[in-house]
């Protein structure tokens, strides 16, 4: 097969993975490009790291990079991106290739903040390609982001990229490599789905998008649908052949799950703990707010005070009622494109919630994280930021803790479950019905890439953005609403 250095990692992965891709592609599942985006993005700047260097062009036609290539290492001392080369068909691009005379190192930049053992896969199978065709390579190198990196002026790439010498770690796995290639092309040459069970690397490193075709045949109430049970014990009991709901239910699994299990079986009536539901609003004070963020992430902090995939709040939604039975009463800030959002954000924040009052998020941990990282960047604010920080109270826990719990929340106390199941008939609670933005990632994502639209389309989904995040508050509202019927 023509191998890649992405293919060679799906190939560690499972090698069924690059079988489908070639026999049967069209039971494929789609997943996000966020992650692919964003690698490329640190990649490109992570190319002046080393100062001036020659980037080999992609072009679909291969040969023409490793002519290119071929040309430029004609120099003694020299810096190549996308440095091309093939070996039996083997073929890799090196993120950053270093020419010392005739000595080489490879440079595999990640945009990620620490290293994945695939990554290590991924050097070593082009250290493989390397040493195959004569290259001495003396040292291997995983560029990396620094999570410490705060930004405070210019860009400092020194400072924003980590450098980690693996050339020990990638030498060790270079009869793997030579292993992995080998039985990836003996998979190839069959015309016979590979044999391949499901196991844990359905889902490391990465998740694949043919779990749903390989799990076709496993009854549907099974394992892989218990909320919250970690993916090694899902595979574990699939392995020892304890996976669906009926063999579940005489286990030892934890009774959360079997919970679950029985709900969804024997479609129960909820469960309602109406005296933990009545100390929990007891806890609650007038006059009551209900705040959510939205927040989104940047490998590369584009301003001050911010470090690698820190969130960055850039809108938010208020609820609240004055006094017991009074009006619903609704605020809320949304950034601009291509600004740093967070001081005005601030500003309106302490304006539109008073201090000593009582604050209601869903799951408030993230809430509180946003608020705490804002009041050390806005000293003049911190006090009144603070007051609201530790006046809040957390709206998941009855459903946390499953004193109110519904067959439909499918074992989840996430509130994109609860809602539905609370209130399963209701159009204006249903965030399919939204236009345009219809979860937090579609928010994340949609915002960070703004100012890339027109101005026409800057405000249809501005308009979006309010919409969605009012709901957020307002299904907040309504769960509360139905927490004092009980």
């Amino acid at each position: 097969m023509n191998l890649s250095k992405s293919k060679y990692i799906n190939g560690v992965q499972c090698s069924k993975i690059l079988w489908l891709d070639e026999n049967n592609p069209e039971v494929k599942e789609e997943v996000s490009n966020s992650s692919l985006d964003t690698g490329t993005k640190v990649g490109i700047l992570a190319k002046d790291l080393f100062g001036e260097h020659i980037n080999i062009e992609y072009n679909d036609n291969l040969n023409i990079m490793i002519e290119d290539t071929k040309k430029a290492l004609l120099q003694k001392e020299i810096i190549i991106t996308e440095a091309s080369f093939v070996y039996n068909n083997n073929f890799c691009s090196i993120d950053i290739l270093k020419k010392n005379n005739n000595t080489f190192e490879i440079y595999e930049v990640k945009s990620s903040t620490d290293i994945n053992d695939i990554y290590l896969d991924d050097i070593s199978y082009q250290l493989y390609v390397l040493n195959k065709l004569g290259y001495n390579v003396t040292n291997t190198y995983i560029v990396h982001l620094n999570s410490n990196y705060t930004r405070n002026g210019n860009l400092e790439l020194d400072k924003l990229f980590t450098i980690c010498d693996v050339t020990k770690e990638a030498l060790d796995r270079q009869n793997k490599v030579d292993e992995t290639i080998n039985n990836i092309n003996k998979i190839m040459k069959s015309n016979q789905e590979p044999n391949i069970d499901i196991g844990i690397h359905c889902t490391k490193p990465y998740d694949c998008p043919y779990f749903k075709y390989c799990t076709k045949n496993i009854k549907e109430d099974n394992v892989f649908k218990l909320r919250g049970m970690n993916n090694t014990t899902k595979f574990k009991l699939y392995k020892e052949g304890i996976y669906t709901y009926k063999e579940l239910l005489s286990s030892n699994i934890n009774d959360k799950y079997k919970q679950q299990i029985e709900y969804e079986l024997h479609d129960k009536e909820d469960y309602i703990n109406k005296e933990k539901i009545i100390k929990f609003i007891s806890t609650l004070t007038y006059p009551l707010y209900f705040l959510d963020f939205e927040t989104y992430q940047e490998a590369i902090p584009m301003y001050d005070s911010i470090r690698p995939y820190m969130q960055i709040p850039f809108q938010y939604s208020l609820h609240y009622y004055e006094k017991d039975n009074g009006p619903l009463l609704h605020k809320e800030f949304l950034g601009e494109a291509s600004t740093d959002p967070r001081r005005l954000l601030a500003e309106s924040l302490v304006k539109d919630i008073p201090e000593n009052v009582c604050v209601l998020a869903y799951n408030m941990m993230f809430e509180k994280m946003v608020i705490k990282n804002l009041a050390s960047i806005y000293p003049d604010l911190s006090h009144h930021l603070m007051n609201i920080y530790h006046n809040m109270h957390d709206l998941m826990v009855p459903f946390k803790n499953r004193d109110y719990y519904a067959k439909d929340m499918h074992g989840s106390y996430s509130i994109k479950y609860v809602l539905p199941a609370l209130f399963p008939n209701d159009p204006s609670l249903d965030y399919h019905n939204l236009n345009l933005i219809h979860n937090g990632s579609e928010a994340m994502n949609t915002f960070a890439n703004l100012s890339s639209y027109s101005k026409e389309e800057q405000e249809e989904i501005r308009k979006c953005l309010l919409k969605y995040c009012e709901l957020d508050t307002y299904a907040m509202v309504k769960i509360f609403d139905k927490l004092k019927e009980i």
